[in-house]
């Protein structure tokens, strides 16, 4: 009885002991997990770049809380459009097909309550109606933990990891990528300023067109380009015809109105030809179209003149048309650089305003 006795105070033991163990190694792994945001932290913040965080994001929840099972879905709020866009994932089958695009029923929860979201097994979960998910998408999903980024009230996206299997997730997990999402949502709010900052820099801030400063810059590498690959390239010179009367006739705020118009018109009507844009200074604008000899850069300068003319422009309730001067130069049968070839073009307009405006010249 006395040996019987000892076993089952061994077995008591042991069991408290097993539960230790258990304990200290979910504390030790719980440790380890909040350890990591400082490096998670430091890496988001060693770069400015979009791509660059949501990889960092996406690569460090894949594994320290999926354990590179299952899958990682990062979706961006859509600025213009408010919905949801997949950006980013991971998955542990790597032929398995994201069809959700812009997210289902699970991602709206989140978004609609701005806060996380645990599913331990969808099957029993009264919150979602598991048939509409199935219909919308192939991909089997038992469970789920999902957190949204938020900043000052602002919705940028959504962290998500699922998994075919029920209970893969726990409320640790949950509250682990919540703090992970708190961090990524300073990190993308830092790489949207940036990038505006960067479109700030290359854009003018009226037409939305290339500064002169940024064509410069490309229109030097497109020309050593042409050149090298003997591939032609011309360039275009508008110069808007008796632009000060506008303002003078129809106030201050006709010439800027007018500018976003021949903005929109150059950029629509030589879309397909995918050239560089630019407002060059004031009223003029340059245009560069690599793959285009002189023959046909004319026939697409005359053609873009009559577009700009044709177009109504309504300012004051009063209708008028845009006319336009444009001068015309060609690598290499005009110039051998950029310099140069911008000179002459220069020199073409002048000509087409001498001799009378709203026509095409050629040096």
């Amino acid at each position: 009885m006395r040996i019987q006795g000892f076993q089952e105070k061994i077995n008591i033991l042991n069991a408290e002991y097993s539960q230790e163990i258990k304990k200290s190694i979910a504390l030790l792994e719980k440790s380890m997990r909040y350890n990591s945001l400082g490096n998670i932290l430091k890496e988001i913040n060693s770069s400015l770049e979009l791509d660059s965080v949501a990889e960092i994001l996406t690569s460090e929840v894949f594994s320290l809380i999926g354990k590179n099972k299952g899958v990682c879905v990062l979706y961006l709020i859509d600025n213009q459009t408010q919905k949801l866009v997949l950006f980013k994932t991971k998955k542990g089958d790597k032929g398995l097909v994201i069809k959700t695009k812009e997210g289902n029923t699970l991602d709206f929860w989140v978004l609609r309550h701005a806060s996380p979201l645990l599913v331990e097994d969808i099957k029993n979960d009264f919150r979602f109606d598991l048939d509409k998910l199935l219909a919308l998408d192939a991909r089997p999903v038992a469970s789920l933990i999902s957190s949204p980024f938020l900043s000052e009230n602002k919705q940028l996206g959504i962290l998500r990891l699922d998994s075919e299997i029920p209970g893969a997730y726990s409320q640790d997990d949950l509250r682990f990528l919540a703090s992970i999402s708190d961090l990524g949502a300073v990190a993308i709010e830092n790489s949207e300023l940036f990038k505006r900052a960067q479109d700030l820099a290359i854009h003018d801030v009226l037409t939305g067109l290339y500064t002169k400063v940024y064509f410069m810059e490309r229109f030097k590498e497109e020309c050593k380009r042409a050149l090298s690959q003997k591939t032609p390239l011309s360039l275009l010179m508008l110069d808007i015809d008796f632009f000060k009367n506008y303002n003078d006739q129809f106030g201050h705020t006709a010439g800027d109105i007018v500018l976003k118009k021949l903005s929109q018109i150059i950029t629509k009507t030589l879309a397909s030809l995918h050239p560089l844009i630019s407002r060059f200074g004031g009223e003029e604008f340059c245009i560069a179209i690599t793959g285009k000899d002189k023959k046909e850069a004319y026939k697409i300068g005359d053609y873009l003149r009559r577009e700009i003319e044709n177009e109504k422009v309504i300012l004051r309730r009063s209708e008028t048309h845009i006319t336009t001067s444009v001068g015309l130069a060609s690598l290499p049968v005009d110039a051998l650089d950029d310099e140069d070839l911008i000179r002459k073009a220069d020199k073409a307009m002048y000509e087409a305003k001498q001799k009378g405006r709203n026509q095409v010249c050629s040096f």
